[in-house]
């Protein structure tokens, strides 16, 4: 992602670049999809050998001491191969709610998300929501130390293979106090799943809580502290996204170079067009920008709150009206077999669609960003 880059960043974009070419080719990703794996167990525990898992966690929390910078490494590779892994749910979501909790639950599990050993992903959104993290409805009813859950969050990636899931939830009598989170255990009593994948095979959930019981100590953050932290991980969350994006387009961009130096149309290579060629100069001119403001946005993480709301909304705004330009301009290019489900191309330009509607599409950025008035 950046263009200097230190020494041990050099060392983790190679290996990142090593396990995409031995396990990102195109025609492995459309057996296992076919197949229906959510994502490949053998690589997740590659990674977490390499001690990616932890990257983005401090050494004294049992993590690698890495930062943002380096997580956006990897996710960009992940999105140059189509990599399909449930990281950003994982390793940066849910990892980050978990490192600031003080919990002892929430220490136990980031050992085993550290380790791969366990799976976990956040609840963050509800039907009624609209993107706004502020907007929840599920309670959690005190009951004499204990606390039962219910209510419905909707699009919870990665949820069919995790084995815990964070739920915001406001406290029952006490809803202005803010909202809390919640350590759920996967295969709880009265949490329904329904499994669904959307259009790039990507696996998620809607959930229903029904009077679901936890105990006590599943309240990893108090309602006041709730929000804040979750806001946060979801904005680390988003510029992980975008980095992927970033990586996406770098891929489809040469795979549409490529395709115009070698598809022949009059007796000449399409590419000798000089129409084609501003095209083309555009879609390289859109990967440039998107990378220039993820840059900021990634600097920003560890700033002031505010700072990095507007940081994160414009890079989040920019980065997928770029990737969409991108993904829609390599289609056309490729002409009728550019949607085809046999290449690779319709597929990344799927996953730009997603990542663009992840965490808020643009209008939503665009408030969020003008709302955030710095002081």
């Amino acid at each position: 992602m950046a263009n200097h880059l230190t020494p041990e960043q050099q060392m983790l974009q190679d290996g990142v670049e090593r396990v995409v070419r031995e396990h990102g080719r195109f025609e492995q990703w459309r057996q296992s999809t076919a197949r229906g794996e959510a994502f490949d167990r053998t690589v997740w525990q590659q990674m977490a050998e390499l001690g990616w898992l932890g990257l983005g966690l401090p050494e004294d929390q049992g993590g690698f001491g890495g930062n943002p910078a380096d997580v956006a490494l990897v996710m960009e590779g992940f999105g140059r191969g189509l990599l399909r892994q449930p990281y950003v749910s994982s390793c940066v979501l849910a990892l980050r709610l978990l490192s600031l909790s003080t919990a002892p639950a929430a220490a136990q599990l980031r050992e085993g998300l550290i380790d791969g050993t366990k799976l976990a992903t956040v609840a963050v959104a509800e039907t009624q929501g609209r993107f706004d993290l502020g907007n929840v409805q599920t309670l959690a009813t005190p009951l004499g130390g204990a606390y039962a859950l219910s209510g419905d969050k909707c699009w919870v990636p990665d949820a069919p293979t995790a084995d815990w899931i964070i739920v915001p939830a406001r406290l029952a009598g006490r809803e202005a106090d803010g909202i809390a989170l919640f350590l759920v255990p996967a295969d709880a009593a009265g949490l329904q799943r329904q499994d669904l994948r959307s259009p790039d095979h990507q696996h998620f959930s809607s959930l229903r809580l029904a009077q679901v019981r936890l105990d006590a100590d599943a309240l990893i953050a108090a309602p006041a502290d709730g929000l804040g932290a979750l806001e946060g991980a979801v904005d680390h969350a988003i510029v992980a996204r975008l980095a992927e994006a970033c990586g996406a387009m770098d891929a489809v961009s040469a795979m549409t170079l490529d395709y115009i130096k070698t598809r022949k149309q009059f007796g000449t290579t399409i590419g000798s067009f000089q129409a084609l060629q501003h095209r083309m100069v555009d879609m390289m001119i859109a990967c440039e920008e998107a990378r220039s403001i993820l840059g900021p946005a990634v600097q920003s993480l560890g700033g002031a709150a505010t700072a990095r709301r507007r940081a994160v909304s414009a890079a989040k705004t920019r980065v997928g009206q770029c990737g969409l330009f991108v993904g829609h301009q390599a289609v056309q290019l490729h002409g009728g077999i550019g949607t085809s489900d046999e290449l690779a191309v319709s597929h990344y330009l799927k996953r730009l669609l997603m990542i663009d509607l992840a965490f808020g599409n643009s209008d939503h950025h665009l408030e969020r960003f003008a709302a955030a008035v710095p002081a």
